[in-house]
């Protein structure tokens, strides 16, 4: 995944989820994310529990940091 690509679906918007970097203007931060696969959720889990996520939104936050 390119860093264009990335930049496309990682914001950052002062004075939503105090500046940390969401997932494509939502309120769902690359944190929470991360926190999720790292508690043992699968990319699966994952996007049935956030409909509005996408297997992309998932990489994008991987290759974020």
């Amino acid at each position: 995944m390119s860093e264009q690509d990335i930049a496309k679906i990682i914001t950052i918007e002062p004075g939503k989820r105090g500046g940390k970097p969401c997932i494509r203007g939502m309120r769902i931060t690359v944190y929470d994310v991360l926190e999720y696969l790292a508690s043992g959720m699968t990319y699966q889990e994952i996007l049935d529990d956030f409909p509005y996520l996408t297997q992309q939104d998932i990489l994008a936050c991987l290759s974020f940091y």
